[in-house]
């Protein structure tokens, strides 16, 4: 049983009742969970002056996508940060004493052996448990 949980939500995927579900059944009594979405930092080339138009959009469609998603969820925390998705999912997890991690993760392809997934980067850096729910 983990006292303090993330769930790591991917907006764009379905995989958020199921991830939720497992932290639930992972919870100690009186433990939290932590419902985290990443908004991924634009490519080093992207144009700034651009960035910085969409920034204000893209949280504000990220925030209510969120919401949306945790109608009805009493027992969790959202929370919405900017970063590049593994390397903040696991920098969150050490500076808030995060004791698990629960993560969606899809079938692996070619280029996920070769360069790895987001869950598997989150499994190899994070400072404590990774549970991942594999979808088909």
């Amino acid at each position: 049983m983990y006292h303090k949980i993330l769930v790591a939500m991917a907006l764009d995927h379905g995989v958020s009742p199921q991830t939720l579900a497992i932290a639930r059944a992972l919870r100690a009594p009186g433990g939290e969970i932590i419902a985290l979405h990443v908004l991924e930092e634009p490519p080093g080339s992207s144009n700034a002056e651009l960035w910085e138009a969409l920034q204000e959009e893209i949280h504000d469609r990220a925030r209510d996508l969120m919401k949306a998603k945790m109608v009805g969820v009493n027992d969790a925390t959202a929370k919405l940060v900017r970063g590049h998705i593994h390397t903040t999912i696991v920098e969150y997890a050490e500076k808030n004493g995060i004791d698990c991690i629960v993560m969606g993760s899809h079938k692996p392809g070619l280029t996920d052996y070769l360069i790895g997934s987001t869950a598997a980067r989150v499994v190899r850096h994070a400072p404590c448990a990774v549970h991942v729910h594999r979808t088909s």
